[in-house]
């Protein structure tokens, strides 16, 4: 089986679901289709840092996976990768079952509050979504193709405050441009905290895709935090969630056991496997790239400490 790239902005690959809609692809600047058999990945293809003119590639940010039919089962090892002219390709799948890439790994797991088990809260979170309903808060969600520009830049606002209190990389940072394109799709959300004053005190995307409700990108304004509003906007996402059967994927953290993933155990009642497939397509061109390296499990391993290993965004 011989793998080809397309250079087509992701068309091969979109399709209805958020994490493979035009809007979705275009906003993440997706460059290529990779076509390997039955299955189609969206990818970003660049430049490999000292690599010559050399390129690798990746998926866009989230849970893209690849389009094709539900039963493929194809092994890399036996893929003719020599076609696209890459060195390597990184590909995030979508959750829900197995990847239908043989060889994959378990690159972390991520927080679903699912609505055929018994819902889970603490008593802690309880307490504080009675004390900010009593103070006045409220929470509104917004079909994303119908959130106005001033919804969207109270938005930009609260995600760029945490952000900057988090101290991210600059590759968490999305302007306003990216915003305004995935909430055009129709299977996003926004979803807004508002404080007594009608002020936006947290808001996240939630995006509809393979079957869940994703928890995507959130923030928190800096004058709300003492209120923890994003308990009080996560209750009703999964409420929202459950309404229309679907689990509410919450993510994970930035490191396993983290505050924030903590937080986010907070609301969820199981969780599960995020896979992902690490493809070294050009074996030679890869070994001499990677020489002296330390990468500790970064892939791929010559661009250890850059923002385009496959543990960035």
């Amino acid at each position: 089986m011989q793998a080809e790239l397309i250079e087509d902005n992701g068309a091969a690959a979109a399709g209805e679901e958020f994490f493979r809609s035009k809007e979705f692809l275009a906003a993440e600047g997706v460059t290529h289709t990779l076509r390997i058999g039955p299955l189609a990945a969206p990818l970003l293809v660049r430049e490999v840092p000292g690599g010559d003119g050399q390129l690798d590639a990746i998926s866009p940010y989230g849970y893209p996976g690849l389009a094709g039919p539900a039963d493929a089962a194809v092994d890399p090892a036996s893929v003719d990768f020599s076609a696209t002219g890459l060195v390597s390709a990184f590909l995030r799948h979508r959750l829900g079952g197995r990847p239908p890439l043989a060889g994959a790994s378990e690159r972390s797991r991520v927080q679903v509050a699912d609505p055929v088990l018994p819902r889970k809260s603490r008593m802690s979170d309880r307490q504080q979504l009675r004390r900010n309903e009593r103070r006045g808060y409220r929470v509104e969600i917004i079909p994303g193709p119908r959130s106005d520009a001033a919804q969207r830049a109270d938005f930009l606002t609260a995600y760029e405050q945490t952000m900057s209190r988090a101290g991210a990389a600059e590759r968490y940072l999305f302007g306003a441009g990216y915003f305004e394109r995935v909430l055009a799709c129709e299977r996003s959300w926004l979803a807004l905290a508002l404080d007594p004053a009608g002020a936006v005190a947290a808001g996240s995307i939630a995006a509809e895709s393979d079957g869940y409700l994703h928890y995507y990108l959130s923030g928190t304004a800096d004058a709300s935090l003492r209120d923890s509003p994003m308990k009080s906007l996560v209750s009703v996402l999964v409420d929202f969630a459950w309404e229309r059967g679907q689990p509410l994927n919450l993510g994970g953290g930035i490191e396993p056991g983290d505050r924030l993933e903590e937080f986010k155990r907070g609301f969820a009642n199981r969780d599960e496997v995020w896979w992902t497939s690490e493809i070294v397509c050009d074996p030679a061109a890869y070994e001499r790239l990677s020489a002296g390296r330390h990468a500790g499990g970064l892939f791929p391993a010559y661009r250890a400490g850059s923002a385009g290993s496959g543990r960035a965004r």
